[in-house]
Order: C-alpha cells, then sequence, then structure tokens
C-alpha cells in the first residue's frame, strides 16, 4: 500500500482524492452528463445505440407491488444477475448460477429461496444499495459466461477489467479477479485481487489483495506471471469509445470478456476510484499530463487505443519476473 508522506505520494504521480475530484472529475466530467453512467439502464442504451455489446436485459422491477411478478420473471432462466439501477461498487448485486425447483444457486454454492431474492429486490427499490439512498430500480441481466482464460484465475465468479479512460484515451487498466472472500463478485473492497495490466500488451504486472501483494491467486494458486489477456486490442477500442458515447472525459469503463459474445462493456463510472494505482504499482498523475500536453483529440477511437498501448506500455527487458519485478524494471513511476 502507499503508506508514505504526501509530498512522496506526489513525487511518485499518485494522485489522491482531492486531485480527482477537482482536476479531472470536476474539470472533465459535466454534471448533466453523469445520469448516463449513474443509471446503468441508460448506460445500457447508449451501448446498444453505439454498437457496442452489452449483457442482455432479462427484465426490471420498478415498484414495491411489482415485486410479486419475480417468480413468472424470472421462471425461464436458470442462470442471471440481479442489479440495481443506481447502485456502486458492486453492492446489492446478486448472482444466481443455478435454479433448482425452489431452489437458487449462488456461485459460492449457497442456496437461496424466492422469498431471499424478494426481499433482495425489494431491499434495492427502497435505496438500500443507490447512490444517495434514493428509491432505485431492479434490472435482471443474463449471466455472463467465463471466458476459458481466466479459468484458473477467477474463483465463484466472473472477472472484469476496468480502464480508466481520458480525454477519449486509456491510461491505465487492471483486471479484478473474483475470490471465495468477495463471495464471487469483482469487489476489491469485498476481497476481489486487482491485477495491473500492461497497456501495451495486456499482460500481468502487479497484483494486490486488501492492497498488499500477492504473487498467486489466494483460491486457486495460479500465479499471475503468465496472465494476459486475449482480445486486448478491442477491449481498449471499446474503452475509448466511451469517451464519444457519454461526453466524460475521465471515467472508468468496465468491461468483460464473454465465452460466446467476446468483450462487452457492463458499466461505466464518472467517479473512477484510485486503487487502479495499487494495482499497477504505478501514479495516474504522468499519464494524465501526457494526454493533457495534447492539443488535439483525436476523433477515432482506434487511433486513441494505439496511441495509448505505444505511449503507456511496459518495456520488459527480461523475463521470468515476477509482476511486481516487472513494473519496478520498467522504468514507469510507481513507488
Amino acid at each position: 500500500m502507499f503508506l508514505t508522506s504526501a509530498k512522496k505520494l506526489r513525487s511518485l504521480g499518485i494522485i489522491g482524492m482531492n486531485q480527482r475530484n477537482f482536476g479531472l472529475i470536476s474539470r472533465y466530467n459535466p454534471r448533466h452528463l453523469y445520469p448516463l453512467v449513474d443509471d446503468k439502464l441508460k448506460t445500457k442504451i447508449l451501448a446498444q445505440q453505439a454498437g457496442i455489446t452489452v449483457p442482455k436485459l432479462l427484465g426490471t422491477v420498478q415498484y414495491q407491488h411489482d415485486v410479486k411478478l419475480l417468480k413468472e420473471i424470472l421462471h425461464p432462466y436458470d442462470q442471471f444477475v440481479i442489479k440495481p439501477v443506481k447502485g456502486s461498487g458492486g453492492k446489492g448485486i446478486l448472482v444466481i448460477t443455478e435454479h433448482d425447483h425452489n431452489l437458487y444457486f449462488k456461485p459460492s454454492g449457497d442456496a437461496i429461496q424466492l422469498a431471499d431474492i424478494e426481499r433482495h429486490v425489494s431491499n434495492i427499490l427502497s435505496g438500500l444499495h443507490s447512490l444517495g439512498g434514493k428509491p432505485d430500480t431492479v434490472m435482471i441481466e443474463s449471466l455472463i459466461q467465463l471466458d476459458p482464460v481466466f479459468s484458473n484465475y477467477s474463483y465463484e465468479g466472473i472477472p472484469d477489467i476496468r480502464i480508466i479512460v481520458f480525454r477519449g484515451y486509456p491510461i491505465m487498466a487492471m483486471l479484478r479477479l473474483t475470490t471465495h472472500a468477495s463471495d464471487g463478485k469483482a469487489n476489491l473492497h469485498q476481497g476481489a485481487v486487482g491485477v495491473g495490466i500492461d497497456i501495451g500488451t495486456g499482460s500481468a504486472l502487479h497484483a494486490v489483495q486488501y492492497g498488499e501483494t500477492v504473487l498467486h491467486h489466494p483460491d486457486t494458486r495460479k500465479t499471475f506471471s503468465e496472465l494476459v489477456i486475449p482480445h486486448w486490442d478491442k477491449l481498449l477500442q471499446l474503452a475509448a469509445a466511451c469517451y464519444e458515447m457519454t461526453g466524460l472525459g475521465y471515467l472508468g469503463a468496465d468491461l468483460v470478456l464473454d465465452r460466446d459474445q467476446g468483450p462487452m462493456i457492463i458499466e461505466l463510472n464518472a467517479r473512477p476510484g484510485l486503487s487502479i494505482q495499487v494495482a499497477n504499482y504505478a501514479g495516474l498523475a504522468p499519464r494524465v499530463a501526457v494526454i493533457e500536453a495534447l492539443k488535439t483529440v483525436d476523433l477515432d477511437p482506434q487511433i486513441r487505443a494505439a496511441f495509448s498501448k505505444k505511449q503507456f506500455s511496459v518495456d520488459f527487458s527480461t523475463n521470468n519476473h515476477t509482476p511486481r519485478e516487472q513494473h519496478t524494471r520498467s522504468g514507469d513511476a510507481g513507488p
């Protein structure tokens, strides 16, 4: 973890909350655009209009008196995900991987009943998991199918890829791997593993769990040094295209690799957290400075993604390093 003085952090290029809030979010994200990403249904519609693949919407619940319709909505599906439309940080997400008669099974194997799901949905509607605690809407999506490349790197859930996009340019990336501790959710605060990813190659750089360096997955014991994310160019291009899609100058794009449909966007965030710096063992500030120095922003997301690949790639001079050693030897800003 970056436990050191503020002066030292600045010298390492680490962006803190104040700098993020006032130097990036307030400056580059017009407030009237926030609803486009704070409301996941609006994000889904925007993505579909832009020709971007998203998980299939199976149904919605808007009012408490509609909770009784859940049995009918869920009946055709053995697998699904329930989300609060205006939730944040992975809160309120319920994943069901199997339905057998009156029982619904979570990724951990724990069984719940319809009454438990109804209670969960009712809590979402009341605003328990929403931004500001305001009444919310529930959306039910198809379950993403795990890409085989992650079968040994994730446990009881689907990993996702967070890419920070600044003025349309991907500047930092992180893979969030589910664990038993995180209950199959890709949430770092709940115990998921964050793996810093080289923008140039899609290769693992450094990994953390609860802010501490780890070299292998805590459940599968698979080491991260050989991890390379496939379809990396496509993922970067999708993230870059979110700039035109939303108009937000600083955002976090959350993407997944589906076994059958490939790369897709699951969520966008106008206030992405800063733990991606810990996972990458590097600060965002030098990369922000590179993009701020550009006189113009290229209109083509593919060209912007290619620029980022070249500009922010780690130069591997030798092989067989641990992810942390790889990053330390790269010369990129890091503690």
